[in-house]
């Protein structure tokens, strides 16, 4: 069976091309409509680029209608979350189309110290200098901002699997090389999540993992086997731990914990059930003055209130769509690297939505987990637009359709007879035979 990671050899005109090594020469084909290049700096994706800036925008009107009653009863200020929602949106921004512009292989270099980096700022977290809010240690205070490492923790993993995963190759079905190493980094990081705690994260981090070993072409025993460990570690911390059994317990028995621990799930899945098939309208939804931090974790149910049925179904296909463009991003990357980026960008907005979203549905217990680029914070809103913007640039080096009239005319130098080289086919004329030659042959 075909493995994901060998996708772009079946192309005709490309073939997957190493690390370190020049950008992949296109073939000419005799059968192609139209000669094929690639382009370190050519067009971004413009569907992907118009979802992500137009889902960037929508979470700052939704932050403001989630969150103007929070503003004005805490801080007397009804655009109190919508000013700082405003400033992390520009920041993202500036972010995503600056990186779009910066040549994806220059992470290449930077991975160790990225990876080494984000494992310094989870370790500060536990080690007494992260900031303390909800029961949990997950930011670092640097004067006014609030760092959260979990969120750039994600995406290092994805660029350090990415790296190593393009380095090994066909070495990656095995156990010892391919297999081990990637889940140990992985879980080292999964434990630093887990001691802050932030258990929603770390399995985050498991998924992300287990995706891009599996799109690499890792042996999916091996997969399903650590599955089934990483399992029994759930349930085991679940287990061990009072307050995340008097969540899952809240979670089983929803109606019986609504005054209780169950108060917020049972509060947006009201919001949803409220909304109806077309919502009450942007800033007319009621559930923002009972549903506790309705512009963080539970901004859907705000959406599925307002905007309804529709609106909900028009956000899921949000999402689906730029999944989509990132795993078409991935299939027509230059490189192995640049397809294990995008693939694992692409699995990152995709793991997170769908768990966001069957929290807020109270299809799973809460988790912490923030919707991307619409629940209000500037680390999960910044991280991700970095994500976006590496995963712009990618699109930017697929390959490009030139049109026959555009396409270069080889030079005479560059004509060679058939036999060396495939390029261009030399007809040379048949000698023309004069009268006496005739003759002679007979």
């Amino acid at each position: 069976m075909m493995a994901f990671r060998n996708v772009r050899v079946t192309r005709e005109t490309f073939e997957a091309a190493p690390l370190d090594v020049a950008p992949l020469v296109p073939k000419t084909s005799k059968t192609a409509a139209a000669p094929v290049a690639t382009s370190p700096s050519g067009p971004v994706d413009s569907v992907l680029a118009a979802a992500l800036v137009f889902v960037i925008f929508f979470g700052v009107v939704m932050v403001y209608s989630a969150s103007n009653v929070l503003g004005a009863t805490r801080h007397h200020d009804p655009e109190f979350f919508l000013t700082r929602q405003l400033m992390y949106a520009g920041g993202a921004l500036a972010l995503l189309f600056g990186l779009s512009r910066i040549d994806y292989h220059r992470l290449y270099k930077a991975t160790y110290a990225v990876l080494l980096g984000t494992g310094g700022l989870l370790t500060a977290c536990i080690a007494g200098l992260g900031h303390s809010g909800g029961g949990a240690t997950r930011w670092i205070a640097i004067g006014p901002v609030h760092i959260q490492p979990a969120e750039i923790a994600k995406l290092a993993i994805v660029v350090w699997l990415a790296y190593s995963l393009a380095k090994k190759a066909e070495a990656v079905k095995s156990f010892t090389v391919g297999f081990l190493p990637h889940l140990l980094v992985a879980g080292l990081f999964m434990v630093l999540c887990m001691k802050q705690p932030d258990f929603g994260s770390a399995v985050v981090l498991l998924l992300l993992t287990f995706a891009m070993l599996f799109v690499a072409g890792a042996r999916v025993g091996y997969i399903l086997g650590a599955a089934i460990l990483g399992s029994l570690f759930a349930v085991v911390s679940v287990l061990s731990k009072s307050y995340r059994m008097q969540r899952y317990e809240a979670w089983m028995h929803l109606e019986q914990n609504r005054q209780g621990i169950g108060y917020q799930p049972y509060q947006s899945v009201m919001s949803y059930g409220s909304g109806g098939f077309f919502g009450h309208g942007i800033g007319r939804g009621t559930q923002t003055m009972f549903l506790p931090e309705a512009h963080t974790d539970f901004i859907s149910a705000i959406i599925g209130e307002e905007l309804g049925y529709i609106g909900i179904c028009g956000l899921i296909l949000l999402y689906l769509l730029i999944v989509a463009r990132g795993v078409r991003t991935a299939l027509r990357a230059p490189d192995d690297y640049g397809a294990y980026l995008a693939y694992g960008i692409s699995f990152l907005f995709g793991i997170q939505a769908v768990f966001n979203l069957c929290v807020a549905l109270s299809l799973l217990p809460t988790k912490g987990l923030t919707l991307p680029f619409l629940s209000f914070g500037g680390s999960s809103l910044l991280v991700n637009a970095a994500a976006a913007g590496i995963l712009l640039n990618i699109s930017r080096q697929g390959p490009v359709e030139v049109a026959p009239e555009d396409a270069p005319t080889p030079r005479p130098t560059e004509v060679r007879r058939r036999g060396k080289s495939a390029d261009v086919d030399v007809h040379e004329p048949e000698p023309s035979l004069e009268p006496g030659d005739v003759e002679a042959l007979s």
